[in-house]
């Protein structure tokens, strides 16, 4: 069966794939799914989330569902309501991410605040391809309404995790860069309220993102590293387009690599508590190093971060997340949470009273390379299985992809979910030895593909 969904909902050129022909569809599909009852619906600002979001509205009104509409809100903001609403079937977001400015997605979430199961997607997708959506009678249709009091229980359930008095003794200077997204109604004044000093970049919703493309990577916080390296502020924190995803500069004005933002969360979650930590098998072996040594255990997952969220919610574990700044803290929500890893992020800092910068250099040093190579997607399955093939007779691990296991490092292959490219990804104790990795991974698809 043709697929709808990827590794984070749907998602396309708005005009293109996604319009609201499509929109409309999901939204009878979604409804039809549901069974009726009501659904949240919420969107970041993109230029045509209103379009979309009506139109979703539409078709899940006429399965039979009683929409109510979130309005502009974070992500998480959104699968926080659902999840503690108790009685709401689940949400419709209408959201791209941190894809650029001309994208937009649909993205489902279920009764707990999570993102849908792969199993209820492929029931979706089996409704919209075959055309059998409900169709509500006169009487039955669902109703609209609004609820603007998602930010509000938004910011008070994470304010209720985080130890305020202690960032607040501190006093932090903070600046924050929510890149025009929708983090620009949570975050600053999220960490105001927790004691911070702030100041923001590029906050103002605005869905054209005029201040920086929405990914929060180094190539594109050149203005927020300078300002808090100019102002002397103890944190810089960016947010992605629906604000599920934190990254992080020092007071030096240094970019924080992601594995070593999600290595000291973790250590501070497992910190005299114990408990397994979950993260994808992409994810740098400094995370592994500081969570055993607090006596803490690692299970490594596929990449994407709703299945991060559903292996934490059956193992009962106490932390996860991914490198790209996706972070998961369970004893407030499954699922990725930027403005609580920020409060989160300013809480250890609050309770070690030590800087950022010097809370990574005291990490174990792994260095890490990166490359992509192009594959046909219907060559994927085969690359594969040649490169295990070459693999034979080494330590691997298949969990996602091959990675080869080497004493001094190790190299990931793995198939992308969103593009028709082989992602490599080596880390190793020096620069050279990260570098030879990723080119043997390289050479492995090269040969898998019948180049020389």
């Amino acid at each position: 069966m043709t697929r709808l969904f990827g590794t984070n909902g749907i998602r396309g050129v708005v005009g293109e794939m996604m319009n609201a022909d499509l929109a409309v569809k999901v939204g009878r599909a979604i409804g039809t799914f549901f069974e009726g009852g009501s659904v949240g619906l919420a969107r970041d600002p993109r230029l045509s989330g209103p379009m979309l979001a009506r139109a979703a509205a539409s078709g899940l009104m006429s399965a039979g569902c009683d929409v109510i509409d979130l309005g502009m809100v974070p992500t998480p903001c959104a699968q926080y309501f659902v999840a503690k609403s108790g009685h709401l079937k689940g949400a419709v977001v209408v959201t791209a991410s941190h894809n650029p400015r001309e994208f937009n997605g649909l993205k489902a979430i279920d009764a707990r605040g999570m993102e849908m199961r792969r199993e209820d997607e492929e029931v979706i997708e089996a409704i919209y391809f075959e055309n059998r959506f409900h169709a509500a009678a006169w009487a039955d249709v669902g109703s609209g309404r609004t609820d603007d009091t998602a930010i509000s229980r938004y910011m008070e359930g994470i304010r209720a995790k985080i130890d305020a008095e202690a960032i607040g003794k501190r006093n932090p200077l903070v600046v924050i860069d929510p890149g025009n997204g929708a983090g620009c109604v949570v975050t600053p004044y999220l960490l105001r309220s927790l004691g911070c000093r702030v100041l923001t970049l590029n906050a103002q919703p605005d869905g054209a993102f005029p201040g920086r493309l929405p990914e929060p990577t180094p190539d594109h916080l050149g203005d927020l590293m300078r300002v808090v390296s100019e102002v002397h502020a103890d944190l810089g924190v960016a947010h992605d387009g629906d604000a599920d995803r934190a990254t992080f500069v020092d007071d030096k004005g240094a970019f924080v690599v992601g594995d070593k933002a999600l290595a000291l969360l973790a250590q501070a979650a497992v910190k005299s508590r114990g408990g397994a930590v979950v993260t994808p098998v992409s994810t740098s072996s400094v995370v592994e190093d500081v969570v055993r040594a607090a006596g803490a255990k690692v299970i490594r997952t596929r990449v994407g971060s709703p299945i991060v969220a559903r292996t934490m919610f059956e193992s009962g574990a106490v932390f996860g997340g991914e490198e790209n700044g996706g972070v998961i803290f369970p004893d407030h929500q499954f699922c990725r949470d930027g403005a609580m890893s920020a409060a989160k992020m300013l809480e250890l800092l609050a309770h070690e009273g030590k800087s950022l910068s010097a809370l990574v250099a005291a990490l174990p040093q792994y260095h890490i390379k990166k490359a992509n190579v192009a594959v046909p997607v219907e060559r994927r399955e085969a690359v594969l299985t040649s490169i295990v093939e070459f693999a034979k007779g080494r330590k691997v691990d298949t969990t996602d992809g091959v990675k080869i296991l080497e004493g001094d490092g190790a190299v990931l292959v793995r198939p992308s979910g969103t593009e028709p490219i082989f992602r490599v990804y080596a880390e190793a104790k020096t620069p050279a030895r990260a570098d030879a990795l990723a080119d043997e991974g390289v050479a492995l698809i090269q040969k898998a593909l019948g180049h020389r």
